[in-house]
């Protein structure tokens, strides 16, 4: 909330290398390139940053003049200069970074757009909302190919996908993490149902871990909740926070731990090796 962007030295040392500032407000949301070079921030000031991630020098910002929610780059190698962002008044908006041109806009959601997550070898994305919708799209056709809505769904605002591929773990603020096929028809696994968390009203983060047995979610009560994928039973609660626990990300490397945030702020590296092993 101060602006800022921070990169923290998890390996070793464990504390901030370099501090990125360029945005006048809050930052909302970040996403690196696939080499770790660049990153992207969105920020409440309605700006997108295109940053070094070495040098710490701005490349290129963007803007529509909107508040960008979600900022995400096309994953392919050869798309990297191809950015995504969901608006605050309801677009997906495409840049070609290379030109600073938009070259595509997204529009057919009623609310804010939360999340945005490439599927299908990237040739797809689905997106979620405050409109309590999700919507796939083929990348680059601005039409839908898929709408997902029902009475009694509740806002999506974290998704994530599973190391597979297969399936997409949907943070619903009634209280659950329901799960997506990413195969043609995009339908909801009802045999995949995770519970126990309380969640409403805030957009707390759902992830796996790296090889897929885990799901991982924070609530607003200050626990983190590991649940089995393949029973969906509870697995392990973990109290880390008294606020909430609003992100939580498991370590790509040492898959014993885990890290998650109180309110945006990295707070804990949990040690969980006696479990995970």
């Amino acid at each position: 909330m101060d602006t800022k962007v921070k990169i923290w030295d998890v390996f070793n040392s464990g504390k901030c290398m370099r501090t990125y500032m360029g945005h006048s407000k809050a930052v909302r949301d970040i996403c690196f390139s696939n080499d770790g070079t660049k990153f992207l921030s969105a920020g409440y000031d309605k700006n997108i940053k295109y940053w070094d991630t070495e040098t710490g020098q701005v490349i290129s910002t963007f803007t529509t003049g909107k508040i960008p929610y979600v900022v995400r780059l096309n994953p392919d190698e050869d798309k990297q200069n191809v950015l995504l962002a969901g608006m605050s008044d309801k677009k997906i908006v495409q840049w070609d970074m290379n030109t600073g041109q938009i070259t595509q806009e997204y529009d057919q959601h009623l609310g804010a757009v939360n999340t945005i997550t490439f599927v299908d070898n990237n040739r797809r994305f689905v997106t979620s909302s405050d409109d309590k919708s999700l919507r796939v799209w083929e990348f680059g056709i601005p039409v839908v190919i898929k709408y997902i809505s029902e009475p009694h769904m509740h806002s999506m605002p974290s998704i994530s996908l599973h190391p597979n591929a297969n399936w997409l773990a949907a943070q619903s603020l009634d209280n659950q993490i329901l799960i997506y096929s990413t195969r043609e028809k995009f339908q909801l696994n009802k045999k995949k149902r995770f519970a126990g968390h309380i969640v409403a009203g805030y957009a707390c983060q759902v992830n796996f871990s790296p090889d897929g047995r885990f799901v991982m979610s924070g609530d607003g009560e200050g626990k983190c909740w590991f649940w089995d994928w393949k029973s969906c039973k509870v697995f392990r609660t973990l109290k880390c926070h008294e606020g909430v626990c609003i992100g939580c990300e498991w370590h790509p490397l040492e898959q014993s731990k885990v890290c998650n945030m109180w309110l945006g702020w990295v707070d804990k590296v949990l040690g969980l090796v006696s479990w995970v092993q």
